[in-house]
């Protein structure tokens, strides 16, 4: 993972390198055996040079612990490094820049599944235009990887009542790794 990020180096592969304060590389376990991508970092993200750290993150925490893990038991990354302005939707040829450098960071890591949260994770590693709303809870296949697409954080946020459908979508990981379902996120 070292080795990725020192190719990645202080990214100029793309306009979005102007407006970053940091590159948002990833965080958690790089043995990890289930791995959360999400779309680009936000402010907070930006700010602190880590994924997920906003209230999008804080209700990320909370999912992943009630799917039965921890923060540090998995990996946590977006399909863009740098921050989008205005966290406006990354655009193609931002995505197409990062791409190589998330594709690296999944097979460094071989999860044993991978949750894509929000329509712009499942749309590019899966190269799907296919709805989030209609993809979402069928498992799909990344690199022989199995992928469940799900709502990002930040959508449930806004849409509270797609919190049950993602808690299913969750549940089926769980059912995966033999976890127990627990309490709903």
């Amino acid at each position: 993972m070292d080795q990725i990020r020192r190719e990645l180096g202080d990214c100029r592969r793309c306009k979005l390198c102007t407006g970053r304060k940091n590159i948002v590389f990833g965080s958690g376990n790089p043995r990890a055996n289930l791995v959360f991508v999400g779309e680009g970092p936000g402010e907070n993200e930006d700010l602190q040079g880590v994924p997920f750290v906003g209230a999008a993150g804080d209700l990320l925490t909370k999912m992943i612990a009630a799917m039965g893990f921890t923060r540090n038991d998995v990996y946590i990354c977006n399909v863009v490094k740098c921050r989008p302005p205005g966290n406006r939707n990354p655009e193609p040829d931002e995505i197409a820049a990062c791409e190589p450098f998330l594709r690296s960071q999944l097979l460094a890591i071989q999860p044993k599944a991978i949750v894509a949260l929000g329509k712009f994770a499942a749309q590019t590693l899966l190269r799907d235009t296919t709805a989030i709303t209609r993809m979402r809870g069928s498992w799909r296949e990344y690199e022989g990887i199995p992928l469940m697409p799900t709502f990002h954080p930040a959508y449930l946020l806004r849409n509270n009542a797609e919190k049950r459908n993602a808690w299913a979508d969750l549940q089926q990981v769980m059912k995966l790794f033999a976890k127990p379902p627990g309490s709903s996120a």
